[in-house]
């Protein structure tokens, strides 16, 4: 099962990336004495981009073969069950096991995968609170 990122957050990268290019664009077009600095605009608006499109194409957690894993290039994962504790604290799920804790920001995720995520946390032998 994949969790999805809200399509809004998304979206906000893609946005932020076009803004930061445009404004590179012109900073380079009217500015006549420009300094090497001026050039990270576009090295923003990379960054965003190269999020946009990894969202896009991963999603924000994976449920496989037992295993809750984040998709992203230092996420955790976590054995489910393994999972001992789980908390719901300040907008995030926070998954304890004996020697291992995930935090997932449940404001990142799509409202139908989090009913997914809750079912899936539900079925698990874990002490919530």
């Amino acid at each position: 099962m994949r969790i999805r990122y809200k399509k809004k957050q998304i979206k906000l990268n893609l946005i932020m990336g076009i803004v930061w290019l445009i404004y590179g664009i012109v900073l380079v077009m009217f500015n006549e004495d420009l300094n090497w600095f001026e050039y990270g605009w576009f090295v923003f608006s990379a960054i965003y981009f190269i999020i946009y499109f990894y969202q896009k194409k991963e999603k924000y957690l994976t449920l496989e073969n037992g295993i809750i894993k984040q998709n992203w290039p230092f996420g955790k994962k976590m054995n489910l069950n393994e999972i001992k504790r789980i908390r719901h604290f300040a907008g995030d799920y926070i998954l304890k096991s004996e020697n291992k804790e995930l935090t997932i920001n449940i404001q990142l995720i799509d409202e139908e995968s989090l009913l997914d995520l809750k079912t899936e946390l539900k079925k698990l032998n874990a002490e919530w609170n």
